[in-house]
């Protein structure tokens, strides 16, 4: 007959199972997890907060993790831990956004041709104007952003994060993006008739 493990025993050896999955799978996207939160809540201490809330999560619930990709699992929970806190903290962020206007702008062409953001970050002052701007962009256009052009997921990787369908997601990058540019034009212009 075989002895079966004492339940102290076994709780111990299951936590040591989770905290391995957790250090192999969880952590490699600790950055990512932080790069998120800081973009979603606009502050770096903020974003400490919202991050280990998430990281707690994510340590309760690593049993649950089956998949393959981590690091968009990861993100996905920052994403709710973000929103939560924003809910307690700053509620007025969460208000829908105004597409109405953007859309208005869109079909007038008020919105001249601008550089492409990659090509922005190629100067140190237009970078540092494109990360103002970024944060100025309504959460639901910024996350999007930052999901796509600083952490480099996939449009299915996003909606799976966001739980928004694919055509969302490409439609909210759109605008972001279209409405990033507006930004950056409208501060050319303030800059020029300022002399600066």
């Amino acid at each position: 007959m075989i002895d079966q493990p004492s339940k102290p025993a076994a709780d111990a050896a299951q936590h040591a199972d989770a905290m391995r999955r957790f250090n192999q799978s969880v952590l490699p996207h600790l950055d990512a997890a932080h790069n998120l939160a800081r973009w979603l809540t606009g502050h770096a201490s903020d974003a400490q907060d919202v991050t280990q809330e998430a990281l707690l999560r994510a340590f309760r619930f690593i049993d649950g993790f089956h998949g393959s990709d981590a690091r968009a699992w990861l993100l996905t929970i920052v994403r709710h831990a973000a929103y939560s806190w924003l809910e307690r903290h700053r509620p007025q962020q969460l208000a829908a956004v105004p597409e109405t206007a953007l859309d208005a702008a869109e079909q007038s062409g008020a919105i001249e041709p601008a550089p492409s953001p990659e090509n922005i970050l190629s100067d140190q002052h237009a970078h540092a104007l494109l990360l103002e701007l970024m944060n100025e962009l309504p959460l639901p256009f910024r996350e999007v952003l930052v999901l796509r052009e600083l952490e480099e997921l996939s449009y299915r990787e996003i909606a799976a994060v966001t739980d928004l369908p694919i055509g969302t997601v490409m439609s909210r990058l759109a605008r972001a993006r279209l409405q990033l540019r507006a930004a950056w034009t409208r501060r050319g212009l303030e800059e020029t008739s300022h002399g600066l």
